[in-house]
């Protein structure tokens, strides 16, 4: 035999294909070239080999030629365009759809494919959307690398460029249409071939004959069942397993595995008919209730990162002006200005001459991008320094805006944030309760009927899986966070629901907050400035975002705009900025001191009930505006209801004599904090949180960040700003903040919600269990109820959920 044949006849362990260029040995296996090897390498490593059990060679080989040729259309600048979210010299940023996402083991595979590709930085996975997002170097790797490589370890994405555009991507397969279409198909059969079984002809002779034939094809229409249909559940139970551990699918294998082996052993022996249209209904039925599922969650998922739209707005430019609107109406073409700190909502080009751009937010990478004048600037960037124009070259993406801010993974401002669900506590449990009945209640019967102990104990398997249990939780949060992202409140992701409904304490910031900057009247102190000091002072307090530089800038309406050389924003404090050799510090009045050469004696001592911010040019004293805050409307309503239920408490930057006015409503000055630093903030929630309290934060999210970070569920506020930050869990629309608590207590509604559809998915567990273990339930009919009860769990929480919103006088979808 020469060389040639014996390579065409040993076959790569990874990918299956013939060893054509030669045969690499490693761990006493054969591959066909290092990308092989060191896949397998990796998952040996990390005891993930139960991978190559769950498919016969799950990966694939890119070779040279035809199959390397289909994926050059990658190397399309338009195409690439198209699909990637963001790109800079050394970072990039893509999200692929991957259908054959199954277990643990591929989460854990494809968020370490930089041990594959140097090039590659980070991979996320969302399981539930089957989606991995990629940070990688551009200049080390590309994206037709890494779509080959996705390929080789047999996850290739699902490129659809037709389809990027669409609105609603569908999580539900065809594979999973092909797998009920099958398992219907069969079970249809099955039962038409079963009615001698039914209808008691056994004892004719002329049968006996058709019930062998009959068997033998009903044996031929389970194996695709089992082997095609049923896979899912199968890999799921078996990945589980393998990693130690067990999982909802775990019971369900074992009654699938129960119920054919029984049945084939029936036919072999001669001994029964079998239960294949039981089994192949069980199959069938679970489909359904999986698809269901995926509507309804494709339905959720949608609303959210669709509909329910992030309540933050942009400045346009329009006729010469500036008009603020919601993100959701930019269209290509429109002029934005974005200001320091402020989001960028969509993709863009500069038309400023030069801005710095911080892209933390995508790439965890602090230091900010330059760009210059006709530079792309990507969605999820932030300006670092003096505003910037921009022309809108994409439509907002919403679903990118709300995956951006629910991706954990650039940002620990909430790693110990993470609330586990009572149904992931208990489900471990309840399955190994499940198990031990099952194996208790086939002993038993045993004892009294052995014909019916298989019988039983499958039904005990299937009838009291804990599905519904699971779906409880995802559903009821899922369809309470639209509904109040519907009323204003919009919250970074579910889990954190919970955080909402346990809260005991109520922390609110001043400035912006509890008062509405935009009604504030305000006046200047001082020396007279002139036309070029006013035009200065315009321009740097436009480039900020905070509520009283933006009151300072539209009251200077009627001058002029000029560039800065440099910009500065310390939060919480002021700006120090400079033009044409003038030196200009704004802020607070130890910020102007700290920032100059001036003496504290040679500045005024507050003497006044109201906010200050003072300005130095050039290190001389000029004077300050003084605004006399006004309080949101409803505010003082709210506070008082509040106090009835939770601790109050107000934190505020400004002296004490502001606390005059809200010393009524915070029930005295000891639940009243002022000349209070970011930091102070922060050490504040702390000691709060640290005591055992739940607390929620209230601040506008700009110096108030960290604060806002170290509550249990800290909300920003929103005014026609782009305040967009991950420190936030939610943010509010400044005009619902008067139903603040309304939205806790439907928090606290969607907790009890959920605990009445824990009721109802276990007594329906007991009462199956109860039917069951006496004998008095088939296979066939838990398999019908089982998708039934996750179905009427889904159907309780949506319902109960609008049903109290509505009572509440929240709005509702229609």
């Amino acid at each position: 035999m020469n060389k040639a044949a014996t390579l065409q006849e040993t076959t790569c362990y990874h990918c299956g294909e013939p060893c054509l260029s030669g045969e690499i040995e490693a761990h006493d296996k054969s591959f066909c070239c290092e990308g092989c090897k060191n896949v397998y390498s990796l998952l040996n490593s990390n005891d993930l080999c139960s991978y190559y059990e769950l498919d016969e060679n799950p990966g694939r080989t890119i070779a040279v030629g035809l199959e390397r040729k289909r994926f050059d259309y990658l190397t399309d600048q338009d195409v690439q365009h198209k699909l990637i979210d963001f790109k800079s010299e050394k970072t990039a940023s893509v999200t692929f759809f991957i259908p054959n996402i199954h277990c643990t083991s591929c989460v854990w595979l494809l968020e370490n494919l930089q041990k594959l590709d140097e090039g590659i930085l980070q991979g996320t996975v969302n399981f539930l959307k089957r989606t991995l997002t990629l940070l990688y170097n551009p200049s080390t790797t590309d994206l037709r690398n890494i779509v080959e490589l996705l390929t080789t370890i047999g996850y290739e994405p699902d490129l659809k460029l037709d389809k990027l555009n669409s609105a609603k991507p569908s999580s539900i397969q065809r594979g999973l249409w092909l797998k009920l279409g099958v398992a219907g198909f069969s079970f249809g059969n099955i039962m038409l071939f079963s009615f001698p079984e039914y209808l008691n002809m056994s004892e004719a002779d002329s049968v006996e004959t058709f019930k062998i034939f009959f068997g033998a094809l009903n044996i031929a229409l389970a194996l695709p069942v089992l082997i095609y249909s049923s896979s899912d559940y199968l890999k799921s139970a078996w990945a589980a397993i393998s990693q130690k551990g067990i999982n909802l699918d775990v019971p369900i294998t074992i009654g699938i595995l129960a119920l054919f082996g029984r049945s084939l052993y029936e036919i072999l022996s001669g001994t029964g008919a079998g239960y294949f249209d039981s089994f192949t209904g069980f199959i069938f039925f679970l489909l359904i209730g999986k698809v269901v599922q995926k509507k309804t969650f494709d339905r959720l998922s949608f609303d959210r990162d669709y509909k329910s739209y992030i309540p933050i707005s942009v400045m346009r430019l329009i006729n010469g002006g500036e008009e603020s609107v919601p993100v959701s109406k930019l269209e290509i073409g429109d002029r934005i200005i974005i200001r320091n700190q402020e989001l960028i909502p969509v993709d863009s080009v500069l038309e400023s001459e030069m801005a710095l751009i911080d892209y933390s937010f995508i790439t965890g990478e602090s230091v900010p991008v330059k760009a210059t004048k006709g530079s792309p600037v990507f969605a999820g960037g932030k300006i670092a320094g003096q505003y910037a124009e921009m022309l809108v070259t994409k439509k907002v993406e919403q679903s990118y805006l709300t995956s951006l801010w629910e991706n954990e993974s650039f940002s620990d401002a909430h790693s110990e944030k993470k609330i586990t669900g009572f149904a992931d506590r208990i489900s471990p449990y309840f399955t190994y309760t499940v198990l031990v009945i099952a194996v208790l209640s086939c002993i038993i019967w045993l004892q009294i009927d052995p014909s019916k102990a298989f019988t039983i104990f499958t039904a005990v398997l299937i009838v009291a899986c804990p599905c519904a249990l699971a779906l409880s939780t995802p559903f009821t949060l899922g369809s309470s966070v639209n509904i109040l992202s519907m009323n204003g409140l919009y919250i970074r992701n579910t889990d954190i629901v919970e955080g909402l409904s346990k809260v005991d304490t109520i922390v609110f910031d001043k400035t912006g907050t509890i008062t509405e900057s935009e009604q504030a009247l305000l006046r200047f102190k001082g020396k007279d400035l002139s036309k070029d000091e006013l035009d200065l002072v315009k321009s740097v307090c436009r480039a900020s975002i905070h509520p009283l530089s933006k009151k300072i800038f539209s009251h200077l309406a009627s001058h002029q705009l000029v560039e800065l050389t440099s910009y500065q924003e310390i939060p919480g404090k002021g700006i120090t900025a400079r033009r044409n050799g003038q030196t200009l510090v704004l802020g607070s009045r130890g910020f102007v001191i700290e920032q100059s050469l001036l003496q504290p004696e040679s500045l005024p001592k507050k003497d006044s009930i109201g906010s200050q911010v003072h300005i130095v040019i050039n290190d001389e004293y000029k004077g300050f505006f003084e605004f006399q805050n006004q309080p949101r409307e409803g505010i003082a309503e709210l506070i008082h209801r509040f106090k009835k239920t939770y601790r109050t408490y107000l934190l505020s930057g400004d002296n004490e004599k502001e606390g005059q006015k809200f010393a009524g409503l915070f029930g005295g000055w000891t639940n009243m904090y002022f000349d209070q630093s970011p930091q102070q903030k922060l050490s504040f929630i702390e000691n709060l949180t640290s005591q055992g309290n739940h607390v929620v934060m209230v601040g506008d999210g700009l110096n108030d960040a960290g604060a806002l970070q170290k509550s249990n569920f800290g909300i920003a506020l929103s005014d026609d700003m782009s305040s967009f930050s991950p420190a936030c869990d939610a943010i509010l629309d400044g005009n619902e903040l008067k139903n603040l608590d309304q939205f806790i207590q439907f928090g606290k509604v969607s907790m009890n919600i959920i605990l009445a559809s824990f009721g109802l998915s276990l007594l329906y567990n007991l009462t199956g269990l109860g039917f069951a273990v006496t004998g008095h339930l088939s296979p066939l009919v838990a398999a019908i109820i089982m998708p039934l009860s996750s179905i009427s769990v889904m159907v309780f929480t949506s319902l109960a959920t609008r049903i109290k919103a509505k009572k509440m006088g929240l709005r509702i979808w229609v």
